[in-house]
């Protein structure tokens, strides 16, 4: 288990409700193989908010991803799904036992568009990878804790492949900010998140491109000079992630 308590950076006259900075984290921490059933798990948490990511491989691919003649390559795939379990918002959340909800499909696609950038398929070969998100406990910034977890994840079991050439191109995390009571801060939970003037998930590589921008003013629009802050902010914050993420494999880390 690696723990990455960050500094109190103590502003008070920029202090949030939590006693952080507005360029601040919320403290994170990140086990990996955390359960043994499947092929690669972590257990991350923000703050108060907690997602279990695993991670299973399966030996084939879908029938549309197959080559279409004898000279091309076998494309590999990588997919997401997300829930959030009853007991992890107060009051009780309803199972998808059915259908899956509006939100909870834009989520599972955001996370799974955002592994994929990171993937080269012909070197993943005839592999299907499938990431599973699933919220223990919500406190804000879910669905951007799960793409960082969910890339843990997905690392660990591409660790197992064997390929001529890196199947990873880059890494991939995310994380939230917002405007609020007028000010531009990084890493929303759930009492800020449900006041923000404006609220926006950033998702990038490790590299420093940006891969999806999710931004909407909830009151008043925004101007240019906000939107720039906000992207700022989301840069310093995805840099910080992914040292965390670098540093929960050690000498595994399979970008070096």
């Amino acid at each position: 288990m690696v723990l990455f308590p960050l500094e109190q950076k103590m502003f008070l006259s920029m202090a949030r409700h939590d006693g952080r900075a507005p360029d601040e984290l919320r403290p994170i921490s990140i086990q990996r193989e955390f359960t043994k059933t499947a092929a690669a798990s972590v257990l991350i948490h923000a703050g108060d908010t907690m997602v279990l990511c695993t991670a299973s491989l399966e030996k084939s691919i879908p029938p549309w991803r197959r080559p279409r003649d004898e000279d091309s390559p076998a494309l590999g795939w990588v997919t997401a799904e997300y829930s959030m379990l009853p007991g992890s918002t107060s009051p009780r959340k309803q199972r998808d036992r059915k259908k899956v909800d509006g939100r909870t499909t834009e989520i599972q696609r955001l996370i799974g568009r955002s592994l994929r950038a990171a993937v080269d398929f012909e070197a993943l070969g005839e592999h299907t990878i499938v990431v599973d998100c699933d919220v223990l406990q919500a406190d804000g910034g879910t669905r951007t804790l799960s793409t960082t977890g969910g890339f843990i994840a997905l690392c660990d079991v591409i660790l197992s492949i064997e390929s001529e050439r890196p199947i990873l191109r880059d890494s991939v995390a995310a994380v939230s900010v917002g405007v609020v009571e007028g000010k531009a801060v990084l890493d929303l939970d759930y009492v800020e998140d449900s006041s923000a003037d404006v609220d926006m998930n950033v998702i990038m590589t490790g590299s420093g491109r940006f891969i999806e921008v999710q931004g909407t003013a909830e009151g008043e629009p925004f101007d240019d000079e906000t939107l720039q802050q906000l992207l700022s902010l989301g840069r310093h914050g995805i840099q910080q992630l992914t040292q965390y993420q670098c540093e929960s494999f050690g000498e595994l880390w399979p970008l070096k």
